[in-house]
């Protein structure tokens, strides 16, 4: 088995624009509601928020049922940062044998690629080139009927 973690150069990509967003200057509560605030934060960057090192991230849609059980949906956009390293129990793109997938990675009992739905098995690297993408870091899924 080989895994590989990918390199990529930092100077390939051009800066992130800057998009600023406004923000909410209390906590929008999930349970009872109480009075919201009359003001607003200064606006936030989601640049700021979502990506760390923008020279080695990128984005990219999942498809398919796999990663349902992580939040992962079909249409899915995934925030990937291929500077962090392929670790255990992250949740990596990996090119599997020519196939970009999404999955977690467990490096014991045996390294495998694990699908967070019952109905796919584990992925077994002994025998198997994989190349690592990189590492998911954030995931942004629509709302049903937004």
């Amino acid at each position: 088995m080989t895994i590989i973690s990918t390199v990529w150069p930092t100077n390939t990509y051009p800066e992130a624009v800057k998009q600023t967003v406004p923000m909410f200057g209390c906590a929008v509560r999930a349970g009872f509601p109480s009075p919201a605030d009359d003001f607003l934060e200064p606006p936030i960057d989601l640049n700021e928020h979502l990506i760390k090192r923008p020279a080695a991230t990128y984005m990219a849609r999942s498809e398919g049922d796999s990663m349902i059980g992580a939040g992962i949906n079909d249409g899915s956009l995934l925030i990937i940062d291929r500077s962090l390293s392929f670790e255990h129990g992250r949740i990596v793109v990996v090119c599997l044998n020519g196939d970009l997938t999404v999955k977690r990675y467990e490096k014991t009992p045996t390294p495998r690629l694990v699908a967070h739905n019952p109905k796919y098995p584990p992925i077994l690297l002994d025998c198997q080139d994989a190349v690592c993408w990189g590492v998911v870091t954030h995931v942004i899924n629509a709302y049903p009927g937004a």
